[in-house]
């Protein structure tokens, strides 16, 4: 079945059920919120005697501006529905549980395959984000589904945030070709971008304190390590520690950059974030408990002795890069 007959099935399962619920991976970013948010208002749009709900219990305070979720509803709701798992390459990491529940479900994704699940299955590893996906369903069936600015929007936000506005490897002409079909209905980019880029004052204090904390390793990889009480000091949400990567991504000759985040309250874990240029490390990161897209990936470690066993390994695959390749910069 090619993509676009996946699509169909798609559309005609949402076109049989009266009742749709959609879902989204844990520690919510901006493709993730974006999709399932388009997504909603799109059939909302289209089929307005439907009920289409999205029941999340994890929030993102960088990403509040574009509203909060449906109220919980009673499980026996779940029973009778379709559900739609947005941007989650397994089903470990979907944020609400509850979509065992329903009757059917479709996985609309964009990572690597690793763990295939659902009834039916829409998988584009090439795409630059879920939300490129769900703008091309769109955009491949304007005749049956309606779209406004407020969807476009939400859809254009998670392709911004998700490809780096526009400049990571995973952008075709296909994902403009989407961006475009989304600024014609009208997005405000100045106030978007507002949203999403402006900072407070305070967090530049932090970023010049990253900036002064930067290591390399001996083949050049960038590294940064965010403990609880700097996350205090700084008076940062673990989200806001987390986007301390971005700082690392423009340094000649660093062709892998890896944030270590402790995470908050109770758990006796630390979050990390790998990035590459030219080099895939998504491998790197399936052997840390992670995963993701070749050059963006997310994993998670538990000690020190883990830190600088992944440090070691991924210096190690920069050197080899760097011996086999011309390319690098």
């Amino acid at each position: 079945m090619n993509n676009l007959d996946k699509m169909e099935a798609i559309l005609q399962r949402i076109e049989a059920y009266p009742r749709i619920m959609l879902f989204r991976h844990v520690r919510p970013d901006g493709d993730c919120v974006g999709a399932t948010k388009g997504l909603q208002r799109i059939l909302r749009l289209s089929f307005p005697e439907k009920e289409i709900l999205l029941t999340d219990g994890q929030q993102s305070d960088f990403l509040a501006f574009l509203g909060p979720d449906d109220e919980p509803v009673a499980d026996e709701l779940y029973a009778q529905a379709l559900g739609i798992v947005i941007d989650t390459g397994n089903q470990a990491r979907i944020s609400n549980p509850k979509y065992a529940l329903c009757r059917e479900l479709i996985k609309i994704d964009h990572h690597i395959d690793r763990e295939p699940y659902g009834d039916l299955s829409w998988v584009e590893e090439e795409r630059s984000s879920a939300c490129e996906m769900i703008a091309a369903f769109y955009g491949a069936f304007q005749d049956r589904l309606r779209i406004d600015a407020w969807a476009a929007t939400c859809l254009y936000t998670g392709m911004v945030t998700d490809s780096g506005r526009f400049k990571f490897s995973g952008v075709t002409g296909d994902t403009l070709r989407c961006a475009a079909l989304l600024l014609d209905q009208g997005v405000d980019t100045q106030t978007l971008y507002a949203h999403l880029y402006l900072k407070e004052f305070d967090s530049l204090r932090f970023r010049a304190y990253l900036y002064e904390h930067i290591e390399r390793t001996e083949n050049g990889v960038a590294h940064l390590y965010v403990s609880r009480g700097m996350q205090e000091r700084f008076g940062l949400t673990f989200e806001a520690a987390s986007a301390c990567v971005s700082c690392m991504d423009s340094i000649r000759g660093c062709l892998c950059w890896i944030a270590f985040i402790e995470t908050p309250g109770g758990e006796e874990s630390i979050r990390v974030r790998l990035r590459s240029r030219f080099m895939p490390i998504s491998d790197l990161a399936e052997r840390y408990r992670g995963g993701g897209h070749a050059c963006a990936s997310g994993a998670t470690v538990y000690d020190e002795e883990e830190v600088r066993a992944l440090l070691a390994e991924a210096d190690a695959m920069v050197r080899d890069y760097k011996q086999t390749h011309t390319d690098w910069m």
